[in-house]
């Protein structure tokens, strides 16, 4: 079987962290099928795929369309951006858009695909209109449509021609069908990891010197909070939690990540973030890495790893590798990730923007170290016994056969 994924970018966020384990999968349970990607532009992704040996191609995403975007116009960015200074960048992006699903339309061609898979929200719409004739298309659905302006009125026209959908939770799968309709094929599929790669033991990253802090001292504790700078992702209320900690407990907490996608409107810059720190007095007791390649050493410079993400989160990804590499988690109980957590057997939870609910989880873990231990141990056979990556071949296989014989 040949199967082209289609990317709306090469950074390395969570949709694309799950794709390369979602291939790398599949390239084990089956050696003999064809795996190709397009993604719009180069980066991190492209060199992660080549060295899975799964041959890439790049067709850039003109400008007006790598910003194009509306989780800042109502969506889970909130309301950096009016619904018609959107439809006003949509408008002027319109030329360059037909122009690249051209462009995109030979590239797909070209790989002579029984299936293509996309794997983010331009993509979607674009594999449904550069797809060759009668070729399926999978959606593999990562976000909450429904809070989506603009791109989920245009999903809800075109999940009509779509042949399967992957949901990353139970619970996005319920967002797409109150979408699109119940006659929509959705498959809840939860994300897997390699769980080699993700494991207690291996380097440690030095936090304090990639955030250009003196060491902390030996016996703080350290918290951090792991991924894109998305606005919605919780690390206003992760810098507010710090700031209501007290003042006796020796904690350094730490921002890991950058703003990695050029949708306007959709991110914070690690400024603002800094900034906010400075407002709330604790420079001093917080760090900014910026972007890390490798977020599994990072996880294990952790003591305890927060997720506080102020939307329902469609999935959680950190959630679980924070699991796999046994350190205590504290995370933000809606959505998909209240589907991993099970509250103080394998992790601690908070409502969701609620900085104050958090700084009490994250005094509640630093003043009991086995409480600590025990959630880490008890998280590491979740991530064991549910989010191994070898699993995703044994629940998309079936899709990808059912939606090729179905064409036929």
């Amino acid at each position: 079987m040949n199967i082209v994924y289609l990317n709306p970018s090469a950074q390395l966020g969570g949709a694309e962290q799950c794709l390369l384990d979602l291939m790398a999968s599949l390239q084990a349970a089956e050696p003999g099928w064809s795996l190709r990607l397009i993604a719009s532009g180069a980066g991190p992704l492209v060199s992660r795929a080549a060295a899975l040996g799964v041959p890439t191609r790049i067709v850039p995403f003109p400008p007006e369309l790598a910003r194009l975007g509306d989780a800042g116009a109502g969506g889970p960015a909130g309301r950096q951006l009016s619904r018609l200074a959107l439809l006003g960048r949509l408008f002027r992006a319109s030329a360059g858009i037909a122009t690249y699903n051209r462009r995109l339309r030979r590239a797909v061609a070209e790989f002579a695909p029984d299936v293509v898979h996309t794997n983010g929200l331009k993509m979607h719409l674009l594999g449904m209109w550069s797809r060759p004739d009668h070729i399926p298309v999978i959606w593999h659905i990562h976000d909450y449509l429904r809070p989506r302006p603009v791109a989920a009125r245009l999903l809800r026209r075109y999940a009509p021609q779509c042949a399967a959908v992957v949901a990353n939770s139970r619970s996005v799968a319920d967002d797409v069908h109150a979408l699109c309709g119940e006659h929509v094929r959705v498959h809840a599929v939860h994300n897997g990891i390699d769980l080699g790669r993700f494991s207690p033991v291996g380097p440690t990253l030095d936090l304090d010197r990639l955030a250009g802090l003196p060491p902390a001292q030996p016996v703080a504790l350290r918290v951090g909070i792991l991924g894109t700078l998305a606005r919605w992702k919780g690390h206003t209320v992760f810098l507010k939690a710090l700031s209501l900690l007290p003042s006796s407990i020796p904690i350094r907490g730490y921002v890991v990540g950058g703003a990695l996608y050029q949708t306007e409107g959709s991110q914070h810059t690690v400024d603002e973030l800094r900034g906010l720190a400075a407002q709330l007095g604790i420079s001093h007791k917080v760090g900014f890495t910026g972007f890390v390649e490798e977020p599994e050493a990072a996880i294990r410079a952790l003591d305890i790893v927060v997720h506080a993400s102020t939307r329902p989160e469609p999935f959680g990804l950190v959630i679980v590798e924070a699991m796999a590499c046994g350190r205590a988690v504290i995370a933000s109980q809606a959505g998909g990730a209240a589907e991993i957590i099970a509250e103080g057997i394998n992790a601690l939870g908070h409502p969701p923007g609620d900085a104050t609910g958090l700084a009490d989880r994250i005094t509640q873990l630093a003043t009991n170290a086995k409480l600590r231990a025990e959630l880490g141990k008890a998280g590491r056979a979740t991530a064991e016994r549910h989010f191994d990556r070898a699993r995703l071949a044994t629940d998309l296989i079936p899709i990808y056969r059912e939606v090729t014989l179905s064409e036929n």
